[in-house]
């Protein structure tokens, strides 16, 4: 074999190890679970799998208390959020909605995968029409795109408000979203904590 060819080959080796070690050693984007103990510096989660997993925050990481919601609050020109499904005809079955408060409209606009579980997707965006059976079906625009949203009676819908240190407590259901810091330690960049005992459903 030419020595070209056998460099090529062992270069393309090494950077499949080097993809392979940095998916490793990814961390989650985010973290659903249990508040378990609460530090100044620190919060450990029981994660959905009951692994604890212990996170890194500041006094200056941000808190947002999510509280239920009404599929009446939703209307044309509103700004929500939706972990869905996508179904054959192209259209998103809800799992869940969020409704912004004005204060967050924009917040991640647009349609992407989303991990809630397999195959599923978050869609942001303003709403165009409501119709259908007590409002239970949305039409979506955001940047580039439209979706046609299904919102089943069992989704749950919620929206968010401000919080604070003191929701951060034993026992208290959170989502938070995660970065990894230098160390390799993971970092609490944002969390949303469920007011009075609410599980985020997102």
């Amino acid at each position: 074999m030419p020595v070209a060819r056998r460099l090529l080959l062992a270069a393309v080796a090494a950077n499949a190890v080097i993809l392979r070690a940095a998916a490793q050693s990814a961390p989650p984007a985010r973290v659903r679970g249990t508040i378990t103990a609460v530090a100044d510096d620190a919060i450990t989660v029981t994660a959905r799998d009951g692994k604890p997993v212990r996170l890194a925050m500041t006094p200056q990481t941000p808190i947002t208390a999510i509280a239920p919601a009404r599929m009446e609050d939703i209307r044309p020109g509103s700004f929500i959020g939706t972990a869905a499904m996508p179904q054959p005809d192209g259209t998103l079955m809800a799992m869940e909605i969020q409704v912004f408060p004005e204060s967050m409209r924009g917040v991640g606009e647009g349609h992407r995968a989303w991990d809630l579980q397999p195959g599923s997707t978050m869609t942001n965006g303003t709403v165009g029409t409501v119709t259908g059976t007590s409002g239970r079906t949305l039409t979506l625009t955001y940047k580039g795109g439209e979706k046609t949203v299904t919102v089943p009676a069992e989704a749950p819908v919620i929206t968010y408000t401000k919080g604070d240190r003191t929701m951060l407590v034993p026992g208290a259901h959170v989502i938070i979203f995660v970065s990894k810091a230098l160390d390799g330690s993971l970092r609490a960049d944002r969390i949303g904590v469920g007011k009075d005992g609410l599980v985020p459903p997102m």
